[in-house]
């Protein structure tokens, strides 16, 4: 997997240029791990709707084709974007958001976080009150409480066509966060969103990528052996 990393670059032409790239590969076309920043967008799912945005202010609102709801991306936050042929890879489309998250969830841990999954939510949480809890929660997105002490730190948003993978996962590192509070994010209202600085990791924001990096390489190759 040949990985790129692309700096701090506009949203736009980087969707664009990711649809391109999918929609024109062929059966031996080489598969590709995007890494970078956004200067600061919300960008809405195909199923977003109106009602999670809430006052956007002077930040540009883009409707994508990805899946999910409301989400933000600014400087400080990892964008990671997967272009992969998942059928030579041999794995479905569940599995690869699995491993997304698996990937965040190491991430986390290598820099002392424990990260937490709800079901039916995807993207990977952390309990501000207790960040290094070795102690991994189970909750599901339909419970009343599911949210109860956590806020979201990952947020995922794939899109499949034909087999191969683009968009992908944005990972919270040190950014301004205040833009969070003119959405719901994820389509969550009052979900609260941190990220690594806000939970006392100090790391610099290109060693988490090396590290992200690291992880998704590993766990994005065909037949995975370290999962769980």
């Amino acid at each position: 997997m040949l990985v790129q990393h692309l700096g701090l670059v506009p949203y736009a032409p980087t969707w664009q240029a990711m649809r391109a790239f999918t929609h024109g590969r062929g059966p031996q076309s080489e598969d590709a791990l995007w890494l970078g920043q956004h200067p600061p967008v919300f960008t809405q799912g195909l199923a977003g709707k109106a009602e999670h945005l809430l006052a956007p202010g002077d930040i540009e609102v883009i409707a994508t084709d990805r899946g999910g709801q409301v989400t933000y991306h600014g400087p400080g936050q990892i964008v990671a974007y997967p272009l992969l042929d998942l059928q030579r890879r041999a794995y479905f489309v569940k599995e690869y958001v699995y491993r997304l998250e698996e990937a965040v969830l190491r991430t986390l841990s290598d820099w002392g976080l424990t990260g937490h999954r709800v079901r039916g939510a995807p993207g990977v949480y952390v309990q501000p009150e207790s960040p290094a809890a070795h102690r991994r929660l189970q909750r599901d997105a339909s419970e009343p409480t599911a949210f109860d002490g956590l806020a979201k730190i990952s947020a995922l948003g794939v899109k499949v066509h034909r087999h191969c993978t683009y968009h992908g996962l944005a990972l919270n590192v040190a950014m301004d966060l205040r833009p969070y509070g003119l959405i719901h994010p994820c389509g969550y209202a009052g979900l609260a969103a941190t990220d690594l600085r806000t939970m006392g990791v100090r790391g610099d924001l290109h060693a988490v990528q090396a590290t992200l990096s690291a992880h998704l390489c590993t766990l994005l190759a065909t037949h995975a052996t370290s999962l769980p």
